[in-house]
């Protein structure tokens, strides 16, 4: 007899909307959590390895369900309690990233470094 699979519930929603979630909220999120993630670099290298078409599938999903969660406001602690609210984050972070790590490449993390350059330039510019 053949089981049917049921997915489990996400708290974040389906997978498709993932990638369209991330882009849309990424910089906005990353601009707040800068100060407070110490790793802020890898986690801009992980958004473009989850962008780069010749990442796995596998590693894109993981990615991009870890940097859903980032830019979610509302999540198990939101990220607007201060001195806490990115802590969770920083744990779905450094789980997923450690997971993928070596798909994240020197291409990821050099337009990363351009990337938070940039932004650096905005803030004091």
């Amino acid at each position: 007899m053949r089981k049917t699979h049921y997915p489990d519930p996400e708290i974040i929603g389906p997978a498709k909307g993932h990638e369209r979630r991330v882009r849309s909220r990424f910089w906005k999120t990353v601009r707040k959590a800068i100060s407070a993630i110490p790793f802020i670099d890898e986690v801009v290298a992980a958004y473009y390895c989850a962008l780069d078409p010749a990442t796995p599938t596998a590693v894109r999903a993981t990615l991009f369900a870890a940097l859903t969660y980032f830019v979610m406001p509302l999540d198990v602690l939101p990220d607007f309690v201060l001195g806490l609210g990115f802590s969770d984050d920083i744990t779905v972070l450094v789980t997923a990233i450690s997971m993928v790590r070596r798909h994240i490449g020197d291409r990821h993390r050099a337009a990363a470094r351009t990337a938070l350059g940039r932004l650096a330039a905005e803030k004091t510019g």
